[in-house]
């Protein structure tokens, strides 16, 4: 990665551009208690990343995974499984479920010395590509929800350190409920997203909870991929995100053919469309992934050359990466049931370790913070 500045190695403060940041480790503090210190999360060390860990279970005749099935059991297993600690554990606050903070599962992950990183997801269900009805962007313009995402955030602010956070997930992606598709297309589609955003942003910024760092989240591939949908129409201004962040898989089912190409070429792709819409920012891969049984490609060997592009630093815009961790079912044939759990295949878990191993001196394993506030 690009630096600006030195590191300082053997201290608990490092600098970068100019901007303090504080190891909390090396200062013999537990993260769990640095509250009064929390700021938003600052890039890793320069040419260092951060990586995260998503668990979210595996789907069955009588379980849908709801993206927050994780435990700390899941994170000591996979972080044996990789050799390396990861910075932050990704999970979705669905609001059929529930619309107060997430504060159980934040805190464990804090207590684990990670940051907690929130899909906030207004959504009415798991289930993909169609409208969503009661948690809709007209709604959520209207100011229906004003209410719950106030106190929400003030249960944010009263959580004290630092949070991750993205709502309206993949948004030029036509399976969630916020795309353009399902919002009146062409014409209004991607404005609305973007008012909603705005708006949500606005309400929780305004109680207060500048713990939380906003992260702006799009698919590599637009789809439909049409010029009205391209992800730069959602971009809702440099104001409203700190970050931004791309999920690039590969093939996601058994009998998927579309999505063989490799990590690199999805990254050719979209990288520099995210480096002119939002110059500077820092990028995370949020999300990256392949189907462990896939006749098309191996999953391995994908992730193989996915983790030797990552490290290579050809993006030094990039600051982390995570791989998406879930297993569901696609119909009512077990062949076809999706797998993507890294420790479910021997050959993925050794390419894992492997390169964790060989690029260890890469990773900053300890979440950094600095002081002041935006991205």
């Amino acid at each position: 990665m690009s630096s600006d500045g030195e590191s300082l190695r053997c201290g608990g403060i490092s600098s970068r551009g100019g901007i303090p940041r504080l190891c909390f480790a090396a200062l013999g503090m537990t993260f769990a208690a640095v509250t009064a210190l929390a700021g938003p999360v600052a890039p890793p060390s320069p040419g260092k990343l951060y990586h995260g860990f998503y668990f979210g279970g595996i789907g069955t005749d009588t379980h849908d995974p709801t993206e927050h099935d994780v435990t700390p059991q899941d994170v000591e297993r996979y972080e044996e499984t990789v050799g390396t600690k990861a910075a932050w554990i990704y999970f979705s606050d669905n609001w059929f479920e529930s619309r107060k903070f997430p504060e159980a599962i934040c805190s464990w992950i804090r207590q684990l010395g990670k940051i907690p990183y929130v899909r906030l997801m207004l959504r009415s269900d798991v289930d993909q590509l169609h409208g969503e009805k009661f948690f809709s962007l007209d709604k959520i313009i209207a100011g229906d929800f004003d209410d719950d995402l106030r106190a929400w955030a003030r249960g944010a602010k009263d959580f004290g350190t630092p949070l991750l956070i993205e709502w309206g997930t993949e948004p030029n992606g036509k399976w969630f409920s916020w795309n353009g598709k399902w919002n009146g297309g062409v014409k209004v589609g991607p404005a609305k997203y973007i008012s909603a955003y705005r708006r949500i942003v606005d309400l929780m910024r305004a109680e207060g909870a500048d713990n939380l760092q906003w992260i702006w989240h799009v698919n590599w591939l637009d789809e439909p991929e049409q010029k009205w949908n391209s992800f730069e129409n959602y971009f809702p201004g440099e104001k409203y995100c700190d970050w931004v962040a791309l999920s690039a898989y590969g093939p996601t089912t058994p009998r998927m053919e579309d999505g063989a190409e490799n990590f690199a070429f999805k990254m050719r792709e979209a990288y520099p469309r995210l480096l002119k819409i939002a110059p500077g920012k820092p990028i995370l891969i949020a999300e990256f992934g392949c189907d462990l049984h896939n006749k098309h490609c191996d999953a391995a060997e994908w992730a193989r050359g996915a983790l030797a592009d990552i490290f290579s630093e050809k993006w030094p815009a990039i600051i982390g990466f995570c791989w998406w961790n879930e297993g569901w079912q696609n119909d009512n044939y077990k062949k076809n049931d999706t797998d993507m759990i890294i420790w479910h295949d021997a050959n993925l878990m050794h390419v894992f370790r492997e390169s964790f191993a060989r690029y260890s001196d890469k990773i900053q394993e300890t979440p950094l913070l600095r002081n002041g506030s935006g991205g």
